[in-house]
C-alpha cells in the first residue's frame, strides 16, 4: 500500500510539473508577437514624418512652380515715367502705358537675309538678331509652301517714330492717328522685335486685305511656330488699342508665342493689364 501511494504521488507531481512547463512555452510566442507589433508601431511612427516631409516638399515644389508662372506673367516693371526698366527683354510689353526710353536702341540690330519690297539701304531693314534668325526660318518655310512674303519695315528709332506720328496726326488729327499709329516710345518697331510684311498678292501694301491673302492666312496659322505673333488681331482692338494689323509680326520667342496662340491672347491679356 505504501509503495502504491508513493507511486501515485510521484505521478501526480510529474503531471502538475509538466502542465506548468507547457503553459509557459505557449505564452512566449505571444510575447514575441507583442514585441513585433510594438516594433511595427515604432517604425510606422518614424516613417510618418518622412511621408509628411516628402508631401510638404512636393507641395512646396508645386507652389514654387506656380510662383514662377505667376512671376512670368507679372507686368513688366517701369519707372515713374512709365518707361520699361528692361526694354531689351524679348517678352517686353510695349504700348501706350509701357514705354521704351527715348534713348533706347537695341545693340544687336542686324539685317535678316529675306526679300524686301525695296532695294535701297535703310535702317528699317534691321531687326534684332534673335528675331532675324527666326524670320529667316519663317520665310524659308513659307517659301516651301509656295507663299511669297516680303519684309516691309522693321526697326525705327524714337525720332523716326516721332516724325511718322506727327505726319499722321497732321493729316488725320491726333485722335484718329492714335488708332493706327504709335507715338514715339510706344512703338514695337523701336524695340527691334517687329517686322511688317506683305506680299505681291496684296501689291506689297500694308492693308487689312493682306489678312485674306494666302500669305496672310498662312501667317495666322504658322507664325507662332517661329516665335512670332500677329500682335494686333482683328477681334482684340479694344484690348490692344490699335486697329487690326495682319501684317505686323512681333517676335516674343517660340514658347511665349505658342502660349499666346493656344490661349488666343494678346500680350496685354497675358500680363493681365487689359481693362
Amino acid at each position: 500500500m505504501n509503495k502504491n501511494v508513493l507511486g501515485f504521488s510521484f505521478a501526480v507531481f510529474f503531471l502538475i510539473t509538466g502542465c506548468s512547463t507547457s503553459t509557459e512555452s505557449e505564452e512566449e510566442p505571444e510575447q514575441e508577437d507583442v514585441a513585433s507589433d510594438a516594433e511595427q508601431t515604432d517604425n510606422e511612427e518614424e516613417t510618418e514624418p518622412v511621408f509628411e516631409e516628402n508631401d510638404s516638399k512636393e507641395a512646396g515644389s508645386d507652389t514654387s512652380d506656380q510662383s514662377e508662372d505667376a512671376a512670368e506673367q507679372a507686368p513688366p516693371k517701369t519707372n515713374e515715367e512709365g518707361e520699361l526698366e528692361n526694354p531689351s527683354a524679348l517678352d517686353a510689353l510695349v504700348n501706350r502705358d509701357y514705354l521704351l526710353p527715348g534713348d533706347y536702341e537695341p545693340e544687336d540690330l542686324t539685317v535678316p537675309d529675306v526679300p524686301f519690297s525695296f532695294e535701297e539701304e535703310h535702317p528699317k531693314r534691321q531687326i534684332r538678331e534673335p528675331a532675324a534668325d527666326a524670320l529667316e526660318t519663317l520665310f524659308e518655310e513659307a517659301d516651301a509652301d509656295d507663299m511669297q512674303l516680303y519684309a516691309i519695315s522693321g526697326y525705327r528709332s524714337y525720332d523716326r517714330q516721332e516724325a511718322i506720328f506727327a505726319a499722321n496726326a497732321a493729316e488725320d488729327g491726333v485722335e484718329e492717328a492714335n488708332k493706327y499709329s504709335a507715338q514715339a516710345g510706344e512703338s514695337e518697331h523701336q524695340s527691334g522685335l517687329a517686322m511688317d510684311v506683305s506680299s505681291p498678292s496684296n501689291d506689297f501694301a500694308l492693308t487689312n486685305d493682306f489678312g485674306e491673302t494666302p500669305e496672310g492666312e498662312w501667317l495666322k496659322e504658322h507664325a507662332h511656330e517661329y516665335g512670332f505673333v500677329i500682335r494686333y488681331p482683328d477681334d482684340k482692338t479694344d484690348i490692344t488699342g490699335y486697329q487690326y494689323e495682319p501684317w505686323h509680326l512681333r517676335y516674343v520667342g517660340e514658347d511665349l508665342a505658342e502660349t499666346l496662340y493656344e490661349a488666343d491672347e494678346t500680350l496685354e491679356e497675358y500680363y493681365g493689364v487689359h481693362e
